[in-house]
């Protein structure tokens, strides 16, 4: 059984290549003897002509005229095709459809050729028509060198039949090669990855439907890489996040059990914070968790946009006011309802303007909810440090940090709150972007669907 597709592809297109020669040649041969007879039929009735004329001036009658082109080598096929007439066109000689003595006259059928002996007329030859002429084949009918002839043609149309077959192999060998080396290619990038390998790739040589397709496998290639390496990041910042609260509440209960300890309320406070860290950090990857089964559950009810920033400012303005900048909130008029899980939404939010209090240490912070076509915006911008630029399609990543060497903050953040952020938005078939300039400060723009 032929298992490569390169062999497939050269047997194909050998088989089309012999296939085609073989017809060509059968077309080729049928029609050349087709021409050559009609050639010869033409050429020979001027010498029937002639010579029934001798016979006629010879013997003074058409008596044995069959019998004299038998005896000739090259018309005596002709004495069982041609009709042969008298001066009063009565049949002399004749087949079956035109037996001796009847009256025959020109037909489409017929070209009728006149015998003249001293200017006058003495009898008539029909010859039949040129498409209407099949010349006798085999060696003793056909003359010698016309048989030759035609034996030079077939063999030349043999020996062109079985170049083309071999110029088909050549020709199929190197397509089925050029047209099979991506797939192979792919083969052996897709066998590395099985074996564990994910950043492969394989060179895009065309535009075609396999051009496409091994774009698609570096996307796909590229895509896994980057997911197996966050995903290994993920479990080791999941790791540093939870072993620093166990540590923490390990050396304290260790201490307590020992008595080298003495229980108080500023210990049992700083106990309670690590344990909330811990609780805040299992309620965030069951979020994550919910919204990657596309389970998260959502309570949607209508409600106008402006209410949610509103919310939002409100829940920070005591903490702006003593960190010194100023908290604006700024909606348009006439705003569209949308149609979100209220909490869900403030979660979002609170976040967001979190983050920028933490980031910014003058300036203001803005919020603000606008219309454009079928989406309603909520923005918060600050004047804060900014992204760098190469930080920011990362932003969204879980437990992303810009600085590596950076612990968890002082405010006990999990390093989720913008991966949960996107989570939500996209559970509401909306959009959360980014923009910053180092510095200068970063906005963030949701986009929600009107209601």
């Amino acid at each position: 059984m032929i298992h490569s597709l390169a062999t497939k592809l050269t047997l194909a297109f050998l088989l089309v290549g012999v296939v085609g020669a073989i017809l060509v040649a059968l077309l080729v041969g049928i029609r050349t003897r087709s021409e050559f007879d009609r050639f010869l039929s033409s050429r020979d009735q001027d010498s029937i002509a002639q010579i029934l004329g001798s016979y006629y001036a010879g013997h003074g009658s058409w008596a044995g005229v069959d019998e004299a082109l038998a005896a000739d080598s090259r018309l005596g096929f002709y004495s069982r095709r041609i009709t042969l007439l008298n001066a009063d066109r009565k049949v002399v000689l004749g087949g079956r459809s035109s037996p001796v003595g009847t009256s025959v006259h020109d037909d489409d059928r017929l070209t009728s050729q006149p015998i003249s002996l001293n200017g006058q007329i003495v009898g008539y030859v029909l010859v039949p028509a040129a498409d209407q002429f099949t010349r006798p084949t085999g060696r003793d009918r056909t003359p010698p060198l016309e048989m030759d002839f035609i034996e030079r043609v077939a063999w030349a149309t043999a020996i062109s039949a079985g170049v083309a077959a071999l110029i088909a192999l050549v020709l199929g060998s190197l397509l089925a090669r050029t047209l099979t080396r991506p797939v192979r290619e792919l083969t052996a990038a897709t066998q590395a990855m099985a074996a564990g390998s994910l950043d492969q790739q394989v060179r895009v040589r065309s535009r075609d439907e396999i051009g496409r397709l091994a774009t698609s496998f570096n996307q796909m290639s590229s895509d896994l890489a980057r997911a197996s390496q966050a995903r290994k990041q993920m479990t080791a910042d999941l790791a540093h996040d939870l072993r620093t609260p166990l540590s923490v509440l390990r050396g304290y209960t260790e201490g307590l059990k020992d008595g080298r300890i003495q229980g108080s309320a500023a210990l049992y406070g700083v106990m309670h914070s690590e344990v909330e860290h811990l609780r805040h950090l299992v309620e965030d990857l069951r979020i994550l968790s919910l919204a990657d089964s596309g389970e998260l559950p959502l309570n949607r009810r209508a409600i106008d946009p402006s209410a949610l920033i509103e919310r939002a400012g409100l829940a920070y303005i005591v903490q702006a006011e003593q960190q010194g900048l100023a908290l604006n909130v700024e909606s348009a008029e006439d705003l569209p309802s949308i149609s979100v899980d209220t909490e869900r939404m403030a979660q979002v939010l609170n976040n967001l303007v979190s983050n920028a209090l933490h980031h910014t240490a003058q300036g203001a912070i803005s919020l603000s909810a606008s219309h454009q076509g079928a989406v309603v915006l909520l923005q918060v911008r600050d004047t804060g440090s900014g992204i760098a630029s190469e930080d920011l399609p990362h932003i969204f990543d879980r437990f992303y940090r810009a600085d590596k060497a950076r612990q968890r903050g002082d405010n006990g953040a999990s390093g989720l709150g913008l991966a949960i952020a996107k989570a939500i938005i996209d559970a509401h078939d909306g959009t959360i972007s980014v923009e910053s300039t180092l510095g200068q400060g970063t906005t963030f723009t949701i986009a929600l669907p009107v209601a």
